[in-house]
């Protein structure tokens, strides 16, 4: 029990209501947590948001979940009739389900998910959460990888071998040149909003990409406003002016990039020493060297050429005399050059919008203002081309020649931990399982992560087997993805689902057995890294619980454990006593968890970032990259033998007006969609003084489309797409292009203490942003859903 008394306590935390964790002070009187302050001492503290300040409202909201409720009417029946439980009935009971369809179904037919790390708490407990996932035996979780995460933590792992930017973040206090793409660190990460205005204040330029002029795009130097899911031309256009001028580094491509590697023309693989002698190794390459005027090998395993000076050269087309007679090669980078030069400024401005002139102007601040440090967030991930509008802003890094090194993109040093993840725990069988693996293989299964689209297939037609269970914590599926209503379908029908959350929610009615969750002020937990910074990734903290949680409410972490031992696997959750774990966690580091205690604001770790650790020696050669060829692969034959484009390329939105000229006369405006700063995705709209500032769903619209169609500021108007449509109250934007309009999404909660409404998720009366959005057009590599490029129509509600 927290302690009680008249005297103002002021304990320092951290907020984790989102992926920037910033820096807090909660005051708490008389027991209640009555404020959330910034505080300037910790690395991400210099500001919290509106969210923040409003975490007593959370804390005491009248609707939290407080005791464990079991269903007591079928999943069809308009009254759940949920009846009150006990903790042990209600683990006992879900125990005993998931061991059964284990039992009956094998554990792949259970699926966990979670609501994304990014926009919730859910930091605190997901590595546990996976824990548990791979102990019990499934290869499948659902956290919306495929639309939050995608293109900075995995696609880019085919260029770099390693998440960037999502592990490799900008180095914004050393950068020269800051280039945020479909990123508003106003809305998404505050604590990269305050480092970017400090960098700003120091001299550094910033670029914008977005469609919509944001907050952070008002202060930068160029503000390119492309039409939504043309992006990858637009690299690509600003990576052909660079190569075209000179405007990159050549020795580092040359050292540390796959391009100077000969590419066979004749079926686009990489040339082989084997493919020059049959008594050569298909495991090493070949590239044309200038000063022999010859073939010289490459050896991935000692990431060196042959010879003192290699020389190995970037631009050309070679003959290569094999053993079956001569073939034609050009370097990998000569074939990058190539495609991006097949994007012209001219022809860029044709497909995006954004002015030849402004793409040569940012195509030179990227050079002489460099060091380059990036960062792309979901505005270029929920798009039919996801991946390739990743690996081709991932391009304009590499010719800036800023990887890893001070001011760029860097992987900054963290405290060392113990990996408590588990992933030793899943059978390779197991693994190989993971939904959706077979159709997309370079996917997000292919870390074992499932697309929504995946699941409800899974449920509904059984393919490739069926799901029989879902164990839910905060996953508001039906608020947050794509096509709800195939998703609530889907859910009836599953077997058995558990759901854990702070409040009831469209989702969580679908379950048999709601556990209610404590929030992160009233739980306690351990953070190794706040990331934006070398300073904040080195803090360490143990977050104290400053709040009691309402009736039995407990932590995630805590009902992980409890369900752990429940199904067998307490030893492998250190037989729940989590604070045992965190020892463990905490092992390699050095730090105790009693010196956390005594030192609320957190400790910093005896660590100092190091810069271009790819140079660094390792039993004698480079560490290099974690890639095939061990150097940045600026050509991916990974996606060529699955059939993909090698190099990044540019496809049209394939719910765009070029894509589906048929669509055009009915639905001739471009939908894209943005976070509400006062919200977290589908949370908070119940809590009163966030409502106040935003009480309905709004969608933006330029002056000359709304004049067109009648509308007025304020008036509700209904968004159509080919799949259905919702209701919005219409706000007027001049700085949108005339055919794009802004929706949101997340609406649904109440506010009923001033009048606030709820919206019903399934109607289009309603104001669910995914009823506009189907699965049938995504990326053919990830899943992805195009959230942020649709066709739509905007007309004055009826």
């Amino acid at each position: 029990m927290l302690p009680v008394g008249s005297k103002t306590v002021r304990t320092p935390i951290y907020c984790a209501l989102c992926v920037s964790r910033c820096g807090s002070i909660a005051v708490v009187q008389e027991g209640r947590l009555i404020a959330l302050e910034p505080d300037p001492s910790h690395p991400t503290g210099k500001a919290i948001c509106a969210k923040g300040r409003a975490a007593p409202e959370l804390v005491d909201h009248p609707d939290r979940l407080r005791f464990p409720l079991k269903r007591t009417r079928p999943k069809g029946n308009s009254d759940p009739g949920w009846q009150r439980i006990s903790w042990d009935e209600a683990l006992d009971l879900t125990a005993a389900r998931l061991r059964a369809i284990a039992a009956d179904h094998g554990s792949e037919s259970v699926v966990f998910s979670v609501v994304s790390a990014s926009t919730s708490a859910s930091d605190d407990s997901l590595v546990w959460i996976q824990r548990l996932l791979n102990a019990y035996g499934s290869p499948n979780l659902c956290v919306s990888m495929e639309l939050c995460g995608w293109g900075r933590h995995a696609a880019t792992s085919y260029t770099f071998g390693a998440p960037v930017p999502g592990a490799y973040l900008p180095d914004l206090e050393k950068a020269g040149c800051i280039l945020f793409w479909g990123y508003n660190p106003n809305l998404a990460r505050l604590a990269h909003a305050t480092a970017t205005l400090e960098a700003l204040k120091r001299g550094a330029r910033l670029i914008v990409v977005d469609p919509r002029r944001t907050g952070i795009a008002k202060k930068a130097d160029l503000w390119l406003q492309a039409r939504p899911g043309t992006d990858a031309a637009v690299a690509l256009g600003m990576a052909g002016v660079m190569i075209e001028r000179g405007w990159y580094d050549r020795e580092f491509i040359r050292d540390w990039t796959n391009g100077p590697l000969l590419v066979r023309a004749d079926n686009g693989r990489l040339l082989t020493q084997r493919d020059i002698s049959p008594e050569g190794s298909p495991g090493q390459y070949a590239a044309w060297s200038q000063a022999l005027s010859r073939p010289i090998c490459y050896d991935p395993v000692t990431g060196a050429y042959e010879g003192q000076q290699p020389q190995p050269a970037l631009l050309g087309t070679f003959t290569i005399e094999t053993a079956w007679g001569g073939v034609i090669c050009r370097p990998a980078f000569d074939l990058l050059a190539e495609r991006c030069q097949n994007h012209p400024p001219e022809a860029v401005e044709a497909i995006s919008g954004v002015s030849a002139e402004q793409i040569v102007a940012a195509a030179r601040m990227l050079w002489e203002a460099r060091p380059l440090a990036y960062y792309a967030w979901s505005g270029v991930e929920m798009q039919t081309n996801s991946t390739q509008i990743a690996r081709a802003i991932a391009q304009l890094s590499v010719l800036a020649g800023s990887f890893d090194a001070p001011g760029g993109n860097v992987l900054f040093a963290a405290v060392p931990t113990a990996n408590v993840a588990g992933q030793e725990l899943l059978p390779l069988e197991k693994r190989a399982r993971t939904l959706g693996l077979a159709e997309r293989p370079l996917g997000p299964a292919r870390w074992g992560h499932v697309t929504s689209n995946d699941l409800y297939r899974a449920i509904l037609e059984q393919q490739p087997y069926r799901v029989h269970g879902l164990l839910g914590f905060g996953a508001n599926l039906l608020l947050a993805r794509a096509d709800p209503r195939r998703g609530r379908q889907a859910l009836a029908a599953l077997d058995f689902y558990a759901h854990a959350d702070l409040f009831m929610n469209p989702t969580a009615e679908l379950a048999d057995i709601v556990l209610p969750v404590a929030s992160a002020f009233e739980r306690e937990a351990l953070k190794i890294g706040f990331e934006t910074s070398p300073e904040a990734q080195a803090h360490v903290q143990l977050r104290r619980r400053v709040a009691e949680p309402p009736g039995e409410a407990r932590s995630d972490t805590q009902i992980v454990f409890d369900l752990a031992r429940r199904l067998g696997l307490g030893a492998q959750f250190w037989e729940g006593d989590i604070e045992a774990a965190y020892r463990h966690v905490l092992g390699p580091s050095g730090l105790s968890l009693d010196s956390l205690r005594l030192e609320p604001r957190g400790i910093r770790g005896a660590v100092q970032t190091r810069y271009r650790k790819y140079a660094e020696p390792v039993k004698g050669v480079a560490r290099g990259f974690n890639t095939p060829t061990r150097k940045i692969e600026l050509y991916s034959e990974t996606m060529l033998r699955h059939g993909y484009p090698p190099l990044p390329e540019y496809e049209e939105p394939r719910m765009g007006p070029v894509s589906r000229p048929d669509l055009v006369e009915r639905f001739p405006l471009i939908l894209t969609c943005a976070k509400n700063t006062l919200f977290c995705e589908t949370q908070h709209r119940a809590l009163p003084s966030l409502r106040r500032k935003s009480m309905d769903p709004e969608v933006e619209l330029h002056p000359a489309a709304a004049a067109q169609r009648g509308i007025r500021p304020g008036d509700w108007v209904s968004i159509e797409t080919p799949e259905g449509s919702v209701r919005a109250r219409a706000v007027l934007n001049d700085t949108l292009k005339p055919n794009v309009v802004c929706g949101q999404h997340g609406w649904w909660q109440a506010a009923p203490e001033i009048g606030a409404p709820a919206y019903d998720p399934f109607s289009s009366a309603g104001a669910n942003f995914n009823l506009l959005i189907g699965n049938e057009a995504t990326d053919p590599i990830s899943g992805s859903v195009p959230h942020r490029a649709y066709l739509c129509q905007v007309r004055l509600a009826q």
